[in-house]
């Protein structure tokens, strides 16, 4: 069985697996779209994370995680209860970057209907405030929505998710005006210069890491 993971599970990996494959799935389109009242955020402020969109041209880049057969079971219980607000699992077609042949994978996706945790279509400028004044369990939402760009950046240089990019210079230009989660942009790469620019310098690495 085959996981993939265009969110956290690009970075916070702790199910077991035997081999990591970088490709895209087509059809859909990433978004912060997802709210998070458990991860991300809390009931009483949800954060946002993401989710894939029906998009007929769209693509999203991701990595395709190969599950021992031994583990199935007890990795989908797991993933199962991690993205429980909100999340379906569903099986679609994944197109590695090394140019095999597609082959099927399952991915959680939020269902558009009847799901309270399913935002909708939102302004980027909404998303960016909302991103900017929530932190759940897991940390900051801030910190979420910059490792999903970083690990595009570093990992997929091919790719242009332009929703994500377009999230991160706003997110960006707001932390560098008031001063919020500047030790989240150091921590993730971003080197402040002259106390007001930010330089994006993309150095994480897509590994297993005991924080989500």
């Amino acid at each position: 069985m085959w996981i993939f993971g265009y969110g956290s599970l690009m970075w916070y990996t702790d199910f077991p697996y035997e081999a990591v494959q970088g490709g895209t799935v087509k059809g859909y389109e990433r978004r912060f779209w997802q709210l998070s009242p458990d991860h991300r955020g809390t009931p009483e402020k949800p954060g946002r994370t993401v989710t894939l969109i029906p998009s007929e041209k769209g693509s999203c880049w991701g990595l395709a995680y190969k599950v021992p057969e031994d583990k199935v079971k007890e990795t989908i219980e797991y993933l199962d209860h991690r993205e429980k607000a909100g999340y379906s699992i569903a099986d679609v077609d994944f197109y590695p970057d090394s140019g095999e042949a597609p082959f099927k994978v399952s991915v959680y996706i939020s269902p558009q209907n009847d799901n309270e945790f399913h935002a909708g279509p939102t302004e980027i400028e909404d998303v960016a405030v909302q991103i900017m004044e929530c932190h759940g369990p897991s940390g900051p939402n801030l910190e979420y929505a910059l490792r999903v760009a970083h690990v595009l950046h570093e990992k997929a240089p091919h790719f242009v998710d332009e929703h994500v990019f377009e999230l991160e210079k706003l997110l960006l230009k707001k932390a560098r005006g008031s001063g919020t989660g500047i030790q989240i942009l150091e921590k993730l790469g971003y080197v402040l210069e002259d106390g007001n620019t930010i330089t994006e310098v993309h150095t994480l690495e897509v590994k297993e890491v005991k924080d989500k």
